[in-house]
């Protein structure tokens, strides 16, 4: 896994759901029972925690903004984090494997 394949799966997600207003947030995603802003929310911290483990940072609580518009920036940002934290070829593989994941479950 490289950086690069990293970003285009972070890309082709943010393309899927940048433009998205908020009933389509809110709709439940596929399968569960969690709405789609709260599972983008949910990859854009675990992100964020592999971005704090390559950075030998202790890790943080992501905010959940009011407005589910901002999650799609707020994957860009952790990605940028995770991608400029110079991370190894496992946490690379494991943040592409969870966005494609995301995004299959959107």
């Amino acid at each position: 896994m490289s950086a690069g394949e990293l970003d285009k799966a972070v890309q082709l997600l943010v393309r899927q759901i940048a433009h998205w207003q908020q009933p389509r947030w809110a709709a439940v995603a596929t399968p569960g029972n969690l709405s789609r802003a709260h599972l983008v929310h949910r990859l854009v911290q675990e992100v964020a925690n592999l971005a704090a483990d390559a950075e030998g940072e202790p890790r943080r609580v992501v905010p959940r903004l009011d407005n589910d518009l901002a999650l799609p920036d707020q994957l860009r940002v952790v990605t940028a984090d995770l991608l400029a934290a110079g991370p190894g070829d496992e946490a690379l593989a494991r943040a592409a494997a969870e966005v494609t994941a995301t995004r299959s479950a959107l």
